[in-house]
């Protein structure tokens, strides 16, 4: 596909994101159902793009009910039970944009975004003017927030005597995170906790550097933990009372565990992708459940697999990648709100370090190697028998990338990014330095002779 990635349509607002593009969109959207919620984040640009997006919506025949300024996961929450289109870049600079499409709280797969891409490049022209769409304004924000409390209530146990930091890194959890740990009974300390599309606290991206200031601000303070979003509030970072950054892999652990103990059912299921630590599969297996991957991006399609393939026994009680995940007895959504809140309540009925202890962290590495994006289909050619002659010894799986598994519970996947160009390599191991600079050379040499070729 052209337009869609790995989560919806990105992409720099003069050359790629712009109204014309969201307008063609939503005529071609329109057409799959009678009704459409319509949101979007705080970027400088996103009140235009709805606007567009509405117009191609209406002029396709859809009612839309307009929901204003939210989160994403807020979207998705009002979007059961009919469509919804998000404008939001997530964690992108504020010189992007982009849209994601949803249908009954699920982001549309890889078939729905080929369609609309189809309708597109036929040219989707509005419907006959006596069937165009009306529309409304509707709020949801509050309707949601009280939702993700309620059903946070269940778990874990009260955080009344926790503080919590909440860096909202001037996005959209400023509206609907602080709130809802306060709801809790959590006392919150929130940091850039007002809705700037300029980003101008942080970048929108929640990574360890990104949070160096946040970090020393937990530590100096009595914050028991804290929390860092992404612009659209879908992502979530976890800090501990030091200001370290807990591994993402260790927190979807964490949650993984804790849901696969709490099933009913007797073959719980966790979801999750392939460049995933070893430490998920073994949190699981100890609480009595098995793991599924899926590859990056797709989460909603692995818990469909799953599920049709399931007997009455099976349910999928977690589906998650880094930073990024979906509590399914709530909705069927990536929600770092959810998260935020889940995990504030499990942290009151055991403490961060507690749970942290029963938990193998071998080191974990991710390098992106340089890689044009009309190389990857051949360096992923190349590496999928260059990299098993360069480690004999390994399982090798070529279902999402490669992944190569080793006998000692170390692996490493290579896989093209689905957004930038890059090859991305993954590694954990107890000799990380080793395997990462072996596969990070095959790599290279692989991105080399596909250049030379093209020569």
């Amino acid at each position: 596909m052209e337009l869609f990635g790995t989560a919806g349509i990105r992409g720099d607002v003069v050359s790629k994101v712009t109204p014309d593009l969201a307008l063609r969109v939503g005529q071609a959207t329109g057409r799959d159902g009678e009704t459409f919620v319509l949101g979007y984040d705080g970027r400088v640009t996103s009140p235009a793009l709805a606007n567009a997006m509405a117009a191609g919506l209406q002029s396709a025949g859809a009612r839309v009910i307009r929901i204003g300024r939210v989160p994403t996961p807020t979207l998705a929450y009002a979007s059961q039970g009919r469509h919804g289109v998000m404008i939001t870049a997530s964690h992108n600079p504020p010189t992007d944009n982009g849209i994601k499409v949803f249908a009954d709280g699920t982001e549309y797969g890889d078939d729905d975004e080929t369609r609309i891409e189809g309708r597109i490049e036929d040219g989707s022209t509005p419907t006959a003017w006596r069937d165009w769409g009306d529309t409304e304004s509707v709020d949801y924000l509050d309707e949601y927030r009280d939702a993700v409390a309620s059903y946070a209530e269940s778990l874990g146990g009260d955080p009344s005597g926790l503080t919590v930091a909440v860096d909202c890194g001037n996005g959209m959890a400023s509206v609907a995170t602080p709130q809802v740990l306060r709801e809790l009974g959590a006392d919150v300390l929130a940091t850039e906790a007002n809705v700037d599309g300029t980003f101008p606290g942080r970048e929108s991206k929640p990574t360890p550097e990104t949070l160096s200031d946040f970090r020393r601000f937990v530590a100096d303070t009595d914050a028991d933990f804290g929390f860092g979003h992404d612009g659209d509030a879908d992502r979530i970072v976890v800090v501990d009372a030091d200001g370290d950054v807990i591994h993402e892999d260790t927190i979807l652990a964490m949650l993984a565990e804790h849901y696969t103990r709490a099933a009913d059912a007797s073959d719980p299921v966790v979801v999750t992708t392939p460049n995933a630590s070893g430490r998920i599969d073994e949190r699981v297996e100890a609480a009595g459940g098995r793991v599924e991957r899926i590859h990056l991006g797709s989460l909603h399609v692995g818990i469909a697999d799953v599920r049709a393939d399931a007997t009455d026994e099976t349910e999928v009680v977690f589906a998650a990648e880094p930073w990024k995940h979906i509590h399914t007895a709530f909705g069927g959504w990536i929600d770092g709100v959810a998260s935020a809140a889940v995990l504030t309540r499990l942290f009151a009925e055991e403490s961060v370090a507690d749970r942290r202890a029963v938990i193998s962290e071998r080191p974990y590495e991710k390098v992106s190697v340089e890689c044009p994006d009309d190389a990857k289909a051949e360096t992923m050619a190349r590496l999928e028998s260059s990299l098993p002659e360069t480690f004999p010894e390994a399982d090798v799986s070529t279902e999402y990338g490669v992944r190569l598994s080793f006998d000692d519970g170390s692996w490493t996947l290579v896989r093209p990014s689905g957004t930038e160009p890059y090859v991305r390599v993954y590694a954990e191991s107890d000799d990380i330095d080793a395997l990462v600079a072996d596969t990070t050379q095959a790599v290279r040499d692989a991105v080399a002779a596909v250049s030379a070729a093209d020569a």
